[in-house]
């Protein structure tokens, strides 16, 4: 005989699962669509949104973007009259065998550079040979670069890579007149020609490399409307196997970096590359800047500091590849700033309200931010990262 009680128990355990399954479903039903929502465009380094803030502020001659845009302004590779080095079939950062030459090294880094500033030219002033010089250099590649070569590949696809289509992302989204054919073909250059000689990161090399394989990545994927590829370098800026990854290359809650007893350059490209990232990550929604419990603030704070001339705590450090051992801190290159400062700063002191006490004081004395070493990265940060809102 069964109990009132008992029938009236196993329709609460059926409606308490039905219950689960439907939370379940709904919750599939969610992460289905927040993979499948579309990309903010343009939305790699820069959004629509910050370049007409930035353009207003100019426009409006405020400070510091007035002076920091007549700076810009006077950089040859900002110019609608830049002479194309190229284009290349095939570039290299060094030859095949130590002591031989590179393949157009700097000039496929100016070449990228022009193509990015032109672009952001055009946004900036509205003429439309800025929007001509940019797709000149954009098609040009798109159609005769077939690989990035030799043993600094990774690098060198990463760096230019980013650039490139970064300029390609603000042209594509704007009316510059870029035909749905040209786009299509820049598209398979990135895919064919740029994409593999990164998609395995660089786990045999200094962080610095990775960080710059994680940021063209996701430059990449936002670009392609490619989620999976996006996902993966996001994926592996949290777990990732090398260097770059983001608790690997800031090693400990001090703020200590992998190639901190390298050299302070190399330390602010790699800690560079990874802010680039973490702004790519903003710009589409996704917050990495306060993963970690904002580790990358501490790379920022500890380099900033020590850099400054203060002492820092140093831990002995094997990295992950277990080539490269360091028992004290580099001095090799200290107190020569790179500019990459504005972009964390205005992150974490204007949108996170924090307190970046050293990294302000840097950008205090370099302010405003110049040309990029090579092409390492976007360079001019006061103007491009440091918002007018």
């Amino acid at each position: 005989m069964v109990l009132k009680s008992e029938i009236i128990l196993a329709g609460k355990i059926m409606k308490r699962n039905w219950l689960l399954f439907f939370c379940l479903l709904l919750s599939k039903m969610i992460s289905a669509q927040q993979v499948g929502d579309k990309f903010i465009h343009p939305g790699i380094l820069h959004t629509g949104g910050a370049l007409e803030a930035i353009k207003q502020a100019v426009t409006e001659k405020r400070e510091p973007w007035l002076s920091a845009y007549l700076l810009f302004r006077q950089d040859t590779r900002a110019s609608y009259a830049y002479s194309v080095n190229g284009p290349y079939e095939l570039v290299s950062r060094t030859g095949s065998k130590p002591g031989e030459s590179n393949l157009y090294k700097k000039e496929f880094e100016d070449d990228c550079l022009a193509a990015y500033y032109n672009a952001l030219q055009w946004i900036l002033t509205d003429d439309r040979r800025h929007a001509d010089k940019a797709i000149e250099i954009l098609e040009g590649y798109s159609q005769t670069l077939k690989g990035v070569i030799n043993r600094d590949k990774e690098l060198m696809a990463s760096l230019c890579g980013h650039i490139l289509v970064n300029a390609a992302e603000l042209i594509r989204y704007s009316d510059a007149g870029w035909n749905q054919n040209q786009v299509a073909a820049f598209e398979l250059m990135v895919r064919q020609v740029l994409y593999p000689v990164i998609a395995e990161f660089a786990t045999f090399a200094n962080g610095n490399w990775d960080a710059a394989c994680i940021k063209a990545m996701m430059t990449f994927g936002v670009f392609l409307d490619d989620r999976q590829m996006f996902g993966r370098a996001v994926e592996y800026f949290h777990n990732g196997e090398g260097n770059g990854r983001l608790t690997h290359y800031v090693i400990n809650e001090t703020g200590q970096c992998q190639e901190s007893g390298r050299d302070q350059a190399h330390t602010q490209f790699g800690l560079g590359c990874l802010a680039e990232a973490c702004e790519i990550g903003y710009n589409q929604g996704l917050d990495l800047y306060s993963a970690s419990e904002n580790r990358l603030l501490a790379g920022f704070e500890y380099t900033a500091k020590y850099n400054l001339g203060f002492d820092v705590p140093f831990s002995s450090w094997l990295d992950r590849t277990g080539k490269y051992y360091h028992t004290e801190i580099a001095q090799h290159d200290r107190d020569k700033f790179r500019g990459v400062f504005e972009i964390v700063l205005n992150h974490y002191e204007k949108r996170a309200k924090l307190n970046p006490f050293y990294t302000r004081k840097v950008v205090g004395i370099i302010a405003p931010e110049g040309e990029p070493w090579t092409a390492d990265h976007p360079g001019y940060g006061t103007l491009l990262f440091r918002s007018p809102n």
